[in-house]
């Protein structure tokens, strides 16, 4: 297969640009970047909504990657519990390596093409399941493992990848391929592809947590109030939503500890 992530740098000699080059050069490779998911939504529209009934019927998510890949499957999956009420093992990033890849790189974990499927196995997954492997390059063995043994256990199955026609998008039911070209560091698919990946998964979860009720008009009225920031957000959405003092808003909103709490206790009164 072609593997356009590991073609040349349309750039070459960086280390003679200055930085105000180099800077403009990665911006203009990033511009490129979203072209390329925008041609890809129909593949994400496919995948959201054969996940979507899964996921009523009780059904999780897993996202499965190695290095950035698992990284930033692993990073929209844990930011999802505060930002939309959701319980945290209702959508579960699993990378290579474990806990200790995600801040050190773990020798041959992504080459290991059993472990993958082992690693969800721990779940104790069902037909309900999805799982979604992340992969720039589209062959990395611990991912395509996984996405093929969880493809023949039944369970529906993506990808991202940044190549067409690739091993792992064959091995899947829905594949998502972001184009995006060459990397501005030849090989290095954590800029462009991994740019593309995180806005794929932020598509892919957002419009899930929506069509599943988390979001009420424009807000996440089911967040999680484990900081100042936040609290003093859901009170805002409060004093908007019902015409309060801010006082009285927060008082409410500590009261019955989330939004649209407060807001069903306000329909019946």
């Amino acid at each position: 297969m072609k593997k356009i992530t590991e073609e040349p740098s349309h750039y070459d000699h960086l280390e003679q640009m200055t930085v105000a080059e180099l800077l403009g050069h990665i911006n203009d490779e990033d511009r490129l970047v979203a072209e390329a998911v925008r041609k890809a939504i129909p593949q994400v529209r496919a995948l959201v909504e054969a996940i979507e009934p899964r996921l009523r019927e009780g059904g999780r998510l897993f996202y499965v990657g190695a290095g950035t890949s698992g990284r930033l499957g692993v990073l929209d999956a844990s930011e999802l519990p505060p930002t939309f009420g959701i319980s945290p093992d209702w959508v579960v990033g699993i990378i290579a390596g474990g806990n200790e890849a995600l801040r050190h790189a773990v020798e041959n974990a992504e080459d290991d093409a059993e472990q993958g499927w082992r690693d969800v196995e721990a779940y104790k997954p069902t037909s309900d399941d999805t799982v979604i492997g992340i992969a720039a390059s589209g062959t990395t063995p611990y991912v395509v493992g996984a996405v093929s043994k969880a493809r023949q256990q039944g369970l529906l199955t993506g990808c991202i990848t940044s190549n067409p026609l690739s091993p792992l998008a064959a091995a899947a039911d829905f594949p998502i391929e972001t184009i995006v070209g060459p990397e501005f560091v030849t090989g290095s698919s954590r800029m462009k592809s991994g740019t593309a990946q995180k806005m794929v998964l932020n598509m892919i979860s957002t419009v899930l947590m929506i069509r599943l009720g988390r979001v009420e008009g424009n807000r996440m009225v089911k967040m999680q109030l484990t900081n100042a920031k936040l609290v003093d957000r859901g009170t805002r959405m409060i004093q908007e939503a019902l015409g309060l003092s801010y006082d009285e808003a927060q008082r409410r909103l500590m009261d019955a500890g989330s939004v649209d709490r407060v807001l069903l206790i306000a329909s019946k009164e």
